[in-house]
């Protein structure tokens, strides 16, 4: 997987985040319609906040 340019980035696109989902296109732009991927809408474009994106992939354990 190619490394993303920047580090500092506060959103990925749609394919920056199948990337990091190992999903394809369709899969992304599916689940962002359904609400199980949080998008911002810019124009025509989709973008996943980064921050949302690394919560999914690292949820915090429950504490019991």
């Amino acid at each position: 997987m190619k490394k993303l340019e920047n580090d500092r980035k506060q959103t990925y696109t749609i394919k920056e985040a199948k990337r990091l989902l190992g999903v394809g296109t369709n899969a992304v732009y599916n689940a962002a319609h359904r609400g199980e991927i949080p998008v911002i809408k810019i124009g025509g474009r989709l973008l996943v906040p980064k921050a949302a994106l690394d919560r999914m992939l690292n949820p915090e354990p429950l504490s019991e």
